[in-house]
């Protein structure tokens, strides 16, 4: 369940960078961006933000310093979602909901990560 749940967290991460920002099939992300930190560079900074979130899903699969992967997953998420609630709800595809998504996402990392991996370690 350990390695299932990772690879879903790995492939989130690929498909907002990639998918979503990067190739910019969601033009709706690149709006949130621009509205956050100005239009002038808006194009720029969400293919830097895909970029990471790319990378992020590299460090993710591979399972590198897991434990501080998942600690810097949890809280980006955090603060993106705060900061997108304050300032774009309206360009959110859940809307408020979105919050929701985002907390049940680290719940998801957090029991993977410190919940999961802590059985496992126990069971062996």
């Amino acid at each position: 369940m350990n390695k299932t749940i990772t690879i879903l967290v790995s492939f989130i991460w690929l498909i907002n960078g990639l998918y979503c920002k990067l190739l910019n099939y969601v033009p709706r992300h690149q709006l949130i961006v621009s509205r956050i930190l100005g239009a002038g560079h808006a194009t720029l900074f969400t293919r830097l933000i895909g970029l990471s979130e790319i990378l992020m899903a590299v460090w993710v699969i591979s399972r590198i310093q897991h434990r501080l992967s998942a600690r810097i997953q949890m809280i980006i998420i955090a603060v993106m979602n705060t900061i997108e609630y304050f300032c774009a709800q309206d360009l959110l595809l859940f809307g408020k909901w979105n919050a929701a998504f985002a907390a049940l996402l680290i719940a998801v990392i957090y029991f993977n990560e410190f919940v999961l991996t802590k059985k496992r370690n126990i069971v062996r």
